[in-house]
């Protein structure tokens, strides 16, 4: 055989090796993801708190257990504490919206009376009436199907969109029992891995070469700085917009401004609603209420809090995570026509990924690998 063509052969079956691994680990991975998650979780807790559990056993000389059980009870509190909170306060401004709904209804209501009896029954809807006597019995007919159609499309959306509301209602609830059991076991199994960490670790690493422990490590410690730079990156852009909102409401001179500033930092870190959730049917309400000058502040105020967003978030992503704003950019891009909005946080993970296994030297590796010199024949 020609030792050209055994070479490229030879490089093919390890390519195709190199892939079927990364598709097996893949299917292992949505395989074992659904049933591990907990202990997944548990382990994350672990590796959080395992340095004050080292200082509280080293320097305190506390045992093992009990510093981990303080350290699994201060994270609790904390978890609690701020879950508290933000559910006292989103209680508390659904009560005092509750108690303004019933009037910001009627005034809604009122001005759409207002603006029929001037305008349509005056102008429009004499001239709809002229023109619709005009017509012949089959365009009449048909404008009456199309016009019962439209209605009972309107009333089929209007249901589907309370089954939708309901149904997620009940779902949210029915979880409850589970999200409670994950959380339970997530703690359990923190403290059993927090407690054996070292053990655990030490004997992972006896049973898999020196060479992929190190590589392993590195990228372990790129994931960590990247993690934390990511969150602090969210964070930061969070509350960039809640204070840019608390100033705008402050100048439009709005009720609550605080609270409102808060909830929409908040709802900035969620991929699928974004600040929109909040400002777009509060402009739509503001102008079909004819508060013009409102309306009109809310759109300003909400264009400013997108063009920041836009701009600020490669740099300071960038910045905090050690990546190249260029390549930042793309991956929101990429991640925002792959995902859809999730992927404006999906894009900047995979290529933390990425990157960190460029630095440990695996594609490389990989590389080197698949274009290894064929045995002799």
């Amino acid at each position: 055989m020609n030792p050209l063509i055994y070479h490229r052969m030879f490089q093919v079956l390890r390519f195709l090796l190199v892939m079927g691994i990364l598709y097996a680990t893949y299917r292992l991975t949505i395989f074992f993801a659904p049933l591990l998650y907990p202990f997944i979780i548990g382990f994350i807790i672990a590796y959080a708190i395992n340095r004050p559990v080292d200082m509280l056993e080293k320097r305190a000389r506390w045992p093992r257990w009990l510093a981990v059980t303080v350290m699994l009870t201060i994270v609790i509190a904390v978890l609690v504490g701020i879950i508290t909170i933000l559910v006292a306060q989103v209680v508390i401004e659904i009560g005092k919206l509750l108690e303004m709904l019933p009037i910001y209804i009627d005034q809604l209501s009122n001005y759409a009376k207002n603006f029929i009896s001037r305008s349509l029954q005056s102008s429009l809807y004499e001239r709809f009436v002229s023109l619709y006597s005009s017509l012949d019995e089959g365009y009449q007919q048909k404008i009456q199907e199309n016009a019962g159609k439209a209605l009972t499309k309107i009333a089929q959306a209007g249901t589907n969109m309370t089954k939708t509301i309901l149904t997620g209602i009940s779902n949210f609830l029915s979880s409850i029992p589970n999200m409670a059991t994950v959380f339970v076991i997530s703690i359990l199994s923190a403290f059993f891995i927090s407690k054996d960490y070292h053990k655990m670790i030490s004997k992972a690493k006896s049973m898999v070469p020196v060479e992929f422990t190190n590589k392993g490590a590195r990228i372990l410690t790129d994931l960590q700085k990247a993690l934390f730079g990511f969150v602090k990156a969210q964070l930061t852009l969070v509350s960039i917009t809640s204070m840019i909102v608390i100033v705008g409401l402050l100048i439009l001179g709005v009720p609550y401004a605080v609270s409102i500033g808060l909830l929409t930092g908040l709802v900035d870190l969620m991929p699928y609603l974004g600040t929109g959730a909040v400002f777009v049917p509060w402009i739509a309400y503001a102008a079909f209420a004819g508060d013009l000058r409102l309306a009109i502040g809310l759109a300003i105020l909400y264009a400013i809090v997108i063009i920041q967003r836009q701009i600020m978030e490669p740099k300071i992503v960038a910045t905090n995570v050690g990546l190249d704003p260029l390549f930042t950019l793309i991956a929101l891009f990429v991640g925002l026509k792959l995902f859809g909005f999730l992927g404006l946080i999906l894009g900047p993970v995979l290529l933390v990924i990425i990157n960190a296994l460029r630095n440990a030297g695996i594609f490389r590796d990989t590389w080197k690998y698949i274009k290894g010199k064929p045995p002799e024949l």
